[in-house]
């Protein structure tokens, strides 16, 4: 059954949780406080104090009285070890794994359940990047968490969205290995809302079915007016993201990336999208890399529109990956979201052409090598099809 595309609505109000050492708390506060159910949809997952502390909280919250369910990918919650998944099992909470490896399952095993989603009370959503992993959630001696990440806190008219988008997730996951899913349909977006606050609206990817979430952020870039910052990660963007930063740019509206820098979980995805780099600042698109820790915020900032979510706007995550962001208008958010990114630029690189014109030919063949690799699994990928 094809899923819906959702409409904005209104009269919503959201909280920006920047860090995990300010987030997790107040997630592990709103399962400790839930009194009627908890929903958790989230890729990754890996034993730690973390992840203890969040099965603790569940299991515990059964005991009162509250429906538990946990809907896990089954890649990114390898790292749950098999004693804490029977626990989970026994204190009564209800557990679904998303596309568990098959060994016949071939391509199909590649889909992956991206979004990052806690539901409590039927009453308020928590929307973001974060995992249950200790490299998120927890301090470390410097007193900063490794990544750097942000979570949305979301109460109003479109929490009845967020629960709709987990049912049905729910309803398909646990039974089995995922098939290849049909081919992309087109979606008519609805207009932006009127001018005003509290304005939200589910924007997702489902698989191979459409890309509502990348539909949406090349309608804001193509009518953006003063500016379009976008983090991610990960910058294997596709053409079209790219297309549509550099003509945003040539018309002069102030456009930049903000990138994760030298402190990377995968450093070949860095190099590789350090190809577009050089077309990009051309165009007048400014590119900073994030330097303190590994960043992995997934936000956009155009104008007064707002992205954040799951979505990294890649390859990788646009053609294989369940993704969710929540979009929203509302001015007390703009403005939480661009202080954000205003500290976080003043904490990176930011490159010239002429710097990268200067590159050492060392870090350049690095480029070219993963740039060549990313080329190579995109046209395997694309025969397949």
């Amino acid at each position: 059954m094809a899923g819906p595309v959702y409409p904005w609505r209104s009269n919503n109000r959201f909280e920006l949780l920047i860090d995990g050492d300010t987030f997790f708390p107040r997630l592990m506060e709103a399962m400790h406080e839930a009194t009627d159910s908890i929903d958790v949809e989230i890729y990754l997952v890996t034993s730690g104090q973390s992840s203890g502390s969040v099965i603790d909280a569940l299991i515990e919250a059964v005991s009162r009285g509250v429906k538990v369910r946990c809907l896990l990918d089954g890649v990114g919650s390898k790292g749950l070890e098999d004693h804490e998944r029977e626990q989970l099992l026994k204190g009564g909470v209800e557990l679904r794994f998303y596309n568990p490896i098959n060994l016949f399952g071939g391509e199909g095993n590649l889909h992956r359940d991206h979004r990052k989603l806690l539901i409590i009370d039927r009453l308020r959503v928590f929307i973001g990047g974060t995992g249950f992993t200790d490299e998120f959630c927890q301090p470390s001696d410097n007193g900063y968490c490794q990544w750097h990440e942000h979570m949305l806190e979301v109460q109003g008219e479109v929490v009845a969205d967020w629960i709709d988008l987990f049912e049905r997730q729910w309803s398909v996951s646990g039974g089995g290995w995922r098939r290849i899913p049909p081919r992309l349909r087109r979606v008519s977006l609805p207009a932006p809302p009127p001018p005003g606050d509290g304005y939200a609206r589910v924007s997702y990817t489902d698989a191979r079915e459409h890309h509502d979430v990348l539909h949406e952020l090349l309608a804001n870039i193509a009518r953006s007016k003063t500016c379009v910052w976008l983090a991610t990660p990960y910058f294997l963007p596709a053409w079209a993201v790219r297309r549509a930063l550099m003509r945003a740019a040539r018309r002069g509206v102030d456009v930049r990336l903000l990138l994760s820098g030298q402190i990377h979980d995968h450093p070949a995805v860095r190099y590789a999208g350090q190809r577009y780099y050089a077309a990009l600042l051309k165009a007048g698109v400014r590119i900073f890399e994030y330097k303190p820790r590994f960043l992995h915020l997934k936000c956009v900032l155009v104008d007064h529109w707002v992205s954040l979510g799951s979505c990294n706007f890649d390859h990788w995550s646009l053609h294989w990956n369940l993704e969710a962001n929540q979009n929203a208008v509302d001015s007390r958010l703009t403005a939480d979201v661009r202080r954000s990114f205003e500290t976080d630029f003043d904490q990176s690189r930011e490159w010239t052409l002429a710097q990268w014109r200067g590159l050492p030919l060392r870090h350049r063949l690095k480029i070219r090598l993963w740039a060549s690799v990313n080329r190579l699994v995109r046209l395997w990928f694309s025969i397949k099809r």
